[in-house]
């Protein structure tokens, strides 16, 4: 018996659902034994589909939860307190974003699942800590500046610690 795929390979395997004879080469091993490639027709999970259209409405989705996070990170960060050096209040904000974040844009891509959707959230993350930065300095009446962003000390260091885990939230809700 000659391979349906490889005519010049002799072979005593055939497939276990139509029967064509294959060889070691192209078989395809199943749970109900082993099929050709035809038969065996793997496919990706709907789950991991990811059209151009559902990276659309991520992206606008995602913009959209950056603004309103970052609106509302602003505001508790200008107006509410801190707590002292034990209680850093980003540590809150940032994860409770990044779910926020994460999770309505899952919903609006219908739980869709991807690299590239937890890439739109975590950029979606770092959009919303920029815009909180920026609205919290426009309530105390202070221009925007980059050194606020990038300046080194231990606040800086906790801010991006806070960011990462905000990050690594949304993008586990969307991987």
């Amino acid at each position: 018996m000659k391979c349906a795929r490889h005519p010049d390979v002799e072979t005593n395997l055939r497939c276990s659902k139509c029967g064509t004879p294959i060889c070691p080469k192209c078989l395809v091993q199943a749970p109900v034994g082993v099929r050709c490639p035809d038969c065996a027709k793997l496919y990706k999970l709907p789950t991991y589909n990811v059209s151009i259209k559902h990276y659309i409405i991520a992206v606008g989705t995602g913009l959209g939860m950056a603004i309103v996070c970052g609106l509302i990170w602003g505001l508790v960060m200008r107006f509410v307190p801190s707590f002292g050096p034990f209680f850093y209040l980003n540590f809150l904000l940032a994860p409770g974003a990044g779910y926020a974040i994460g999770e309505v844009v899952s919903l609006s891509v219908n739980r869709k699942r991807g690299i590239g959707l937890a890439m739109v959230g975590g950029v979606a993350v770092v959009i919303s800590y920029i815009f909180s930065i920026w609205f919290a300095g426009f309530l105390s009446g202070v221009s925007f500046s980059w050194v606020v962003l990038f300046s080194f000390g231990l606040t800086s260091i906790f801010r991006l610690l806070a960011l990462a885990l905000g990050i690594f939230i949304a993008v586990i809700r969307l991987r």
